[in-house]
C-alpha cells in the first residue's frame, strides 16, 4: 500500500485506487472516479453505471439521516448469488455433472429481515434455500422463503419444538432437512415424526479428520465440537435400519471452518466426505444431497493468497474443484451425483454492506517547538538528548535510536526520585519525540527495515475520532482482529499526508482501529487527509455484510446505526428502497430494563425541586426537561 513518490508529484485518483488497494479488494464493485470520489458498481465487467458514494451520503444527509449510516446495496447481494450460481453452473456443464447446484444461505451470518428476504427473492430462480441453525431461524426461514423447490437446512442442537416445526414444514411441501448435530437427536426425530405421521428428511453431519487452515480450524478435526465421528455415525445407520428408516437418510453435511483460505483444504474435504458419502450408499442409504458447509472466502485484503484474511482461488476454481472432485470419485465408485448444497455466507453478503461514518476531530503527533537553549543547570543526560536530535541521521540510525530510548527512560526514573525538575522532564519528552520523527523519516529512505523500528509508525500515528462503535458496528475487528479496508469516500485525487488510527467515540481503550489491509502484511497506520474547517470528512468501511451487523453490541450503549438499502439503477441514478431509523438513546436504554417515561418523570422531579430551592426558574425548569426528554428521543451516535 505504500506508494512512493516525489512530495510534490501530481496525485491521481489511480495512486489512490493504489494506495489503498481498491482495485485489489473490491473485485469490481468499487472504483476511484476523477473526481477522487469512490463509487459503487453493482454488476462487475459490464457496462452498469457507477454511482458515487458521496453523492449518497448527500442524499441521505438531504433526507434528514446523520452518520453513521450502513448502506445495504441490494444489487451487489443479486451479484453474489447470481455469480455463485453461473460458476456452479459452468462447472457442471464443464466437467459433465449429474446432479444440481443449491445453495442455502445461513441465517446467522446476517440475520436482517431485509437481507434474507432479498436472498429469498434473488435466488428463487436458482431455487437458492436457507440454513436455520435454531428455532427462531427456522421460523425465520419458514416466514421467507417461497420456494418449494429450495432446501431449508436444520443444523444445531434440536429439541421437540424445532423438530416439529421443520416437521410441519415438511408436511407443507417445504424441503426442510434435519441434519443430526448429535445422536440423542436421531431418537427425538424418529418418535416425533411418528407421533405426527409424516416421514422426515435426515442429513447427518460428519467430523472429517480434515482440518482447514485460517482463523477456524478447530471447525474440522476429530476434536470438533459439532457433529458424529465415524463410529457414532455407523450406530446411527444401524438404528435407522432397525427402525425400517433407512431410506429417510438424505443428506450428508460437514464444515471444516469458515473463510478457508487456501483451496488445498478445501478440496481435501470434498475427497474425504466423497468417501463417507459413497460409503453410505453402500450401507443401502438412498441419500441425494451433500452439503459440503460453508468456508468459501472472502479476499479482504485483495493479496490473492492463504492469508487468513485472503483466499488463493477464485469462485470459479473453488466451484470446478468441488464438482470435479465427487463427480470423478463418485463415478469411480458407480455410485449416483448428488446435488451441491453449500452454505456460502460470507461470500454471499459481505460485498453487499459499507459503514460510513464522518470524523469528528484529530489528535495530531506533533512534538511541541524546543527552546533554541537549555538551561546550564540541565541532567548531562538531557543534554546528550539534546545532541542526538542535532546529529541522527541514517548512518548512526540504529545506535542514537537506542541512546534515546534509554537516556529518556533514566530521565523518567531521575523525574521520580526528585533530581530533575517537571520543566526539564517536558523538555525531555519533547525532545525525545522529534528524535522519533526524525528517525521514522529516516527509515522511510531504507530498503530494509530493521525490526526496532516497525512499530515506529504506529507510535507517531495521529488519531482520528470516528463517529462509530467499534464494538456494535465491527465487533469482529476487536473480537478476533479481522481486518476491514478502510477508505476515505472523497478527496482521493488528494496526496493523503497524515497517518493515523481510528479511535471510536466508547470512550475504551479497545475501541480502535489500528490493523489496515494491505497486499503484503497488515499495516498498523492509514493514510488519511489532514481535515478542512467546516467540512465533513467521510469514511468507509467495506466488506461488511457478514457477521457484523448481528454480532454488534451495546457498550457506552451506542445502538444500532441508521440504515438505507439502496438500488442502484440502469441510468446510472440510485434509489433508496428502505430507511430504518437507528436506536434512540431510549430505545437502548430500554434493552438494559429502563423505562423512559419514569426517567422523565424522576428527572422533573429533580427539576421541580430545583425550582422550590430557588436554583433555577420554572421557566429555566421547562428549558431544562425538554432538553432531557429530547435527548431520549435522540440518536445515539454525535450529531452536529
Amino acid at each position: 500500500m505504500n506508494v512512493k513518490k516525489d512530495r510534490f508529484e501530481h496525485w491521481s485518483a489511480e495512486d489512490s485506487a493504489t494506495l489503498y488497494g481498491i482495485n485489489d479488494w473490491g473485485a469490481g464493485y468499487f472504483h476511484v472516479n476523477d473526481k477522487g470520489e469512490l463509487t459503487i458498481s453493482p454488476n462487475p465487467g459490464k457496462d452498469a453505471p457507477a454511482v458515487s458514494l458521496p453523492d449518497i451520503v448527500h442524499g441521505i444527509r438531504e433526507r434528514g439521516m446523520n452518520m453513521p449510516v450502513l448502506i445495504r446495496v441490494s444489487n451487489i447481494l443479486e451479484s453474489r448469488i447470481n455469480q455463485l450460481h453461473a460458476s456452479f453452473r459452468k462447472a457442471i456443464e464443464q466437467t459433465k455433472y449429474k446432479g444440481q447446484y443449491k445453495g442455502v444461505f445461513p441465517i446467522k451470518v446476517n440475520q436482517q429481515q431485509q437481507v434474507v428476504q432479498d436472498i429469498s427473492r434473488y435466488g428463487r430462480e436458482f431455487h437458492h434455500g436457507l440454513e436455520a441453525g435454531s428455532k427462531a431461524e427456522l421460523i425465520a426461514a419458514l416466514g421467507t422463503l417461497h420456494d418449494p423447490e429450495a432446501c431449508v437446512v436444520c443444523n444445531g442442537y434440536k429439541d421437540e419444538e424445532f423438530v416439529d416445526l421443520a416437521l410441519y414444514a415438511s408436511m407443507l411441501g417445504f424441503q426442510c432437512i434435519l441434519v443430526i448435530e448429535m445422536p440423542s437427536e436421531l431418537d427425538v426425530i424418529i418418535e416425533r415424526s411418528r407421533k405426527l405421521k409424516v416421514k422426515p428428511m435426515i442429513g447427518v453431519r460428519m467430523k472429517l479428520s480434515t482440518r482447514a487452515g485460517g482463523k477456524w480450524t478447530e471447525s474440522g478435526g476429530d476434536r470438533s465440537v459439532f457433529g458424529l465421528n465415524t463410529a457414532q455415525l455407523m450406530e446411527l445407520v444401524d438404528h435407522l435400519k432397525e427402525e425400517d428408516m433407512l431410506d429417510c437418510l438424505r443428506l450428508l453435511h460437514y464444515h471444516i471452518g469458515s473463510q478457508i483460505p487456501n483451496i488445498r483444504d478445501i478440496r481435501s474435504g470434498v475427497q474425504e466426505a466423497s468417501r463417507v458419502y459413497i460409503g453410505l450408499v453402500q450401507e443401502g442409504a438412498p441419500m441425494g444431497y451433500l452439503d459440503l458447509g460453508g468456508g468459501l472466502a472472502v479476499d479482504y485484503d485483495g493479496s490473492h493468497t492463504n492469508y487468513q484474511h485472503s483466499r488463493n482461488y477464485t469462485i470459479d476454481e473453488y466451484c470446478v474443484d468441488i464438482i470435479e472432485t465427487v463427480g470423478e470419485m463418485l463415478t469411480e465408485a458407480d455410485v449416483p451425483h448428488p446435488d451441491i448444497i453449500t452454505e456460502s455466507g460470507r461470500a454471499t453478503v459481505a460485498y453487499s454492506s459499507i459503514l460510513l461514518f464522518n470524523i469528528l476531530d484529530v489528535a495530531r503527533f506533533d512534538p511541541v517547538t524546543i527552546p533554541d537553549k537549555i538551561p546550564e543547570n540541565a541532567h548531562d543526560l538531557t543534554k546528550d538528548l539534546m545532541n542526538i536530535l542535532s546529529n541522527i541521521n541514517q548512518k548512526n540510525l540504529q545506535e542514537f535510536f537506542h541512546d534515546a530510548i534509554y537516556n529518556r527512560d533514566e530521565l523518567r526514573l531521575l523525574f521520580k526520585n526528585g533530581r530533575i525538575s517537571l520543566r526539564e522532564r517536558a523538555l525531555v519528552e519533547s525532545a525525545f519525540w522529534h528524535i522519533m520523527a526524525v528517525a521514522n523519516k529516516e527509515v522511510q529512505k531504507l530498503s530494509y527495515v530493521p525490526d526496532e523500528f516497525e512499530d515506529l509508525d504506529a507510535q507517531l500515528a495521529d488519531i482520528y475520532y470516528a463517529n462509530f462503535s467499534v464494538f456494535q458496528s465491527l465487533p469482529d475487528s476487536w473480537a478476533i482482529h479481522q481486518v476491514f479496508p478502510i477508505v476515505p469516500i472523497h478527496r482521493l485525487n488528494e496526496r493523503p499526508t497524515r497517518s493515523g488510527i481510528l479511535s471510536d467515540i466508547t470512550c475504551d481503550c479497545d475501541g480502535k482501529v489500528d490493523k489496515f489491509v494491505d497486499l503484503h502484511d497488515e499495516l498498523h497506520t492509514l493514510p488519511l487527509h489532514e481535515l478542512k474547517p467546516d467540512e465533513e470528512y467521510y469514511l468507509g468501511v467495506f466488506l461488511v455484510g457478514a457477521y457484523q451487523e448481528t454480532l454488534g453490541d451495546l457498550h457506552n450503549l451506542l445502538g444500532d446505526t441508521n440504515v438505507v438499502s439502496i438500488t442502484i439503477s440502469p441510468d446510472g441514478h440510485f434509489d433508496i428502497d428502505k430507511e430504518i431509523e437507528g436506536d434512540s438513546v431510549g430505545d437502548v436504554l430500554s434493552y438494559v430494563e429502563y423505562d423512559a417515561k419514569e426517567l422523565i418523570t424522576f428527572f422533573r422531579s429533580v427539576a421541580e425541586r430545583a425550582v422550590r430551592r430557588k436554583m433555577i426558574t420554572p421557566a429555566q425548569r421547562k428549558t431544562i426537561t425538554n432538553a432531557f426528554e429530547d435527548g431520549i428521543r435522540g440518536y445515539t451516535y454525535f450529531e452536529r
